[in-house]
């Protein structure tokens, strides 16, 4: 039986790129059939890297069916994985998130969670002196991943180890990390072709913080802009978001990747409150600027209180 290599629901570069490089590993070393998985399209900087390093867009898919094979990668969290997932005869577990529990299997596992700023970094040290035999699309795949997930190593989540795996990638491949990295961003900021609500979803993860369920989302980009300029409809969007994904509130945290800054969009009292109480911050308007904020993971929903 194949093994299916899945990350979380919204596929971000980490989410697309970690699959199809753990599915090569386990495939072409390890000698277990794999092939990856995706939980929705990737976002455009995924869309990107995947073009970039001529990889093919793995298949989409909504469910996992009981006794399939999984290896979940870039998660650990059941409300961003499929339905079924704890009907699934998992695997393992490779992730650098907080572990949040409610997954279930079926046998003894092999996990591996590290506090590195990218699944891609993890998976490096996991292939060890095997990686030599990867094809150029897998090592650029784990150097965009790295990128991305770190902002250019710009991120408070990046670690030393994580710049040294770049860097040592980007040698091996010939490859310049700014002029990369800069294509990666431009790609990311492209977002007119996308409407109010798949904004809200491209790249949210589901929290609840004191009892009230939150979408929280981030948009990482080099033209903030072009994202608040449609703030006044973003707002509104999140009504309907909230309502059909079953939560009480969307945050939106544009992050300007340049300026190390994110700004919150505050449509109502509550996103008001939790702002003030979370961040320490004033807000008097419909956005708040919160300086040096870049990190959802390490900056963001540690914060979030009421």
């Amino acid at each position: 039986m194949t093994t299916l290599v899945l990350g979380h629901k919204s596929p971000d570069t980490d989410s697309t790129g970690s699959p199809i490089i753990w599915a090569w590993y386990l495939s072409e070393v390890a000698g277990t059939p794999a092939k990856p998985v995706l939980l929705g399209e990737p976002n455009t900087e995924a869309a990107f890297v995947l073009k970039h390093w001529d990889l093919s867009k793995p298949e989409i898919i909504s469910d996992v069916g009981a006794g399939d094979k999984v290896v979940i990668v870039d998660t650990n969290n059941p409300a961003e994985l499929p339905p079924s997932i704890n009907e699934a005869a998992i695997q393992g577990i490779i992730d650098h998130h907080m572990l949040v529990g409610g997954l279930k299997t079926k046998s003894p596992i092999d996990i591996t969670i590290r506090p590195l700023a990218c699944t891609a970094t993890i998976m490096h040290d996991l292939i060890g002196d095997k990686l030599a035999s990867a094809p150029r699309g897998i090592k650029g795949a784990m150097l965009s991943c790295i990128l991305s997930d770190t902002l250019e190593f710009r991120s408070p989540t990046t670690t030393p180890h994580d710049r040294a795996v770049a860097e040592k990638l980007a040698a091996d491949l010939g490859v310049n990390l700014g002029d990369l990295a800069t294509a990666m961003f431009e790609a990311k900021s492209d977002v007119s072709a996308f409407s109010d609500a798949e904004l809200l979803r491209m790249d949210s993860k589901e929290y609840n913080v004191a009892g009230k369920e939150l979408r929280v989302s981030v948009l990482e980009t080099t033209a903030p802009k072009l994202v608040l300029d449609r703030k006044d409809s973003l707002m509104a969007s999140m009504v309907d978001v909230a309502k059909e994904d079953g939560a009480d509130q969307v945050l939106l945290f544009v992050v300007d990747i340049l300026k190390e800054e994110a700004t919150l969009l505050v449509p109502n009292d509550l996103v008001k409150q939790m702002a003030e109480a979370s961040f320490g911050c004033a807000v008097s308007g419909d956005t708040v600027v919160l300086p040096g904020i870049m990190s959802r993971k390490k900056q963001i929903i540690p914060a979030l209180k009421l």
